[in-house]
């Protein structure tokens, strides 16, 4: 630590730097929402004209001061604009900006560290539950600093880590589009290879009348509803009021963590006791699940796992893989969303998803498509849990990193 300086967080890095938008100028602006919790990237942004709010470059970082924003860690590197563009965006971010004190990415992994957040959190003030940062609290708070080249080094080990997650995000997202256009095209558009490697319907392949689904489809396919060619199980949750149910070895998923694609962990885990003694079920991996509540989303376990009441199991059979049922489920939600019920909580029943009509391809198409598909999946797992290692890195290095705990020429 004798190479740190301990010095106000305002002296080393400036707060809400000047910009100038003109008003009724249309410029890109970034909502609250466009943040995730203690992830770098900036999920999009929207063209609005500007009337108020922080304005901010590349380079800088943005930390909601809001609660429960600034608890949950909502704070962004921001790198989508042009060359000298400025933007705005939510009157709750606190824009942060180098000096000639610091790095500009070193400043947002300080900003996503205990030792930032502790400070920034202990100065809020306001009334419950619209609690805000006193910035100018914050920025006399002292902090020990390292020099720049060192910050440099730190932000680089964090920087290359997330760069990787960030990439292998990127793959499974293309995995999973390549995946799907497959099956659109073998099992929506039917044009799946014929016998001469040509496609199906586009060279005569053979349809037949559906009176089920009131259109054609291949001779010798069949239509069945789901629930009675696939097993489907209802979630359910343990009592809260007794502690030996929770904080076991089991996944517990609630519908929110549904839209992780695929499913590698979840926030709360039960016991067996608490399996026994509740309606869930564990599921294993491999198994599709789908939220039936408000948006409803599918995806599929990479780990065994129980879910609660709003979650449907839809188990593999040996015919029907999750590489089908999971595109397959994609596809209903738009039908499903019509057939949601209930005004505070729209949602639909098991016996909806039960009652859906799936079309059955033959089984040498079906092989065909596995052993194309499969690997996909597979690859779109793998990348999952690597994923999950280097975040779980990162984060165990960054408060070591930020307090001088660790140097980067020891690791």
């Amino acid at each position: 630590m004798s190479e740190w300086k301990t010095i106000p967080i305002g002296q080393a890095i400036q707060f809400n730097p000047p910009e100038s938008i003109k008003k009724g100028v249309i410029a890109k602006k970034i909502a609250m929402g466009k943040l995730t919790e203690f992830q770098r990237k900036i999920n999009g942004f929207e063209l609005s004209d500007y009337s108020a709010g922080p304005k901010f470059r590349n380079g800088d970082t943005l930390v909601a001061k809001i609660t429960p924003c600034i608890e949950n860690g909502k704070t962004a590197f921001v790198d989508i604009l042009d060359k000298d563009e400025v933007a705005f965006g939510s009157s709750e971010f606190i824009v942060l900006r180098k000096t000639s004190l610091t790095d500009p990415e070193f400043i947002f992994y300080l900003a996503i560290s205990p030792t930032f957040r502790f400070r920034a959190i202990s100065c809020m003030e306001g009334t419950s539950g619209r609690q805000r940062v006193n910035e100018n609290t914050l920025k006399n708070f002292e902090l020990a600093f390292p020099c720049l080249i060192e910050q440099q080094k730190i932000a680089k080990v964090l920087s290359d880590l997330d760069a990787k997650i960030e990439l292998n995000n990127k793959i499974n997202a293309e995995l999973e589009a390549m995946a799907k256009l497959i099956y659109d095209y073998w099992f929506v558009q039917f044009e799946f290879p014929n016998e001469d490697g040509k496609p199906y319907k586009s060279f005569g392949g053979k349809m037949v009348w559906n009176e089920e689904l009131k259109r054609e489809i291949p001779e010798g396919w069949d239509v069945k509803q789901l629930g009675k060619i696939l097993r489907t199980e209802l979630g359910g949750t343990p009592s809260t009021k007794d502690k030996d149910f929770w904080d076991g070895e089991f996944p517990w998923l609630n519908s929110g963590e549904i839209a992780n694609f695929p499913i590698i962990d979840s926030d709360l885990k039960i016991t067996e006791a608490g399996i026994k003694n509740s309606a869930t079920t564990l599921m294993q991996k491999g198994t599709c699940v789908l939220s039936i509540t408000r948006h409803l989303r599918p995806s599929i376990l990479g780990v065994d796992s129980c879910a609660n009441q709003s979650v449907v199991g839809i188990f593999e059979s040996e015919k029907l893989k999750n590489s089908f049922i999971y595109p397959y489920l994609v596809n209903d939600i738009p039908r499903l969303m019509t057939l949601r019920s209930g005004a505070q909580q729209p949602h639909i029943n098991k016996g909806t998803v039960d009652d859906s009509k799936m079309i059955i391809p033959n089984e040498m198409i079906l092989n065909k498509y596995y052993s194309i598909v499969d690997s996909y999946y597979d690859k779109i797992l793998n990348n999952a849990f690597q994923i999950k290692q280097l975040a779980e890195l990162r984060d165990w290095l960054l408060p070591m990193l930020m307090n001088g705990q660790v140097k980067v020429s020891e690791l």
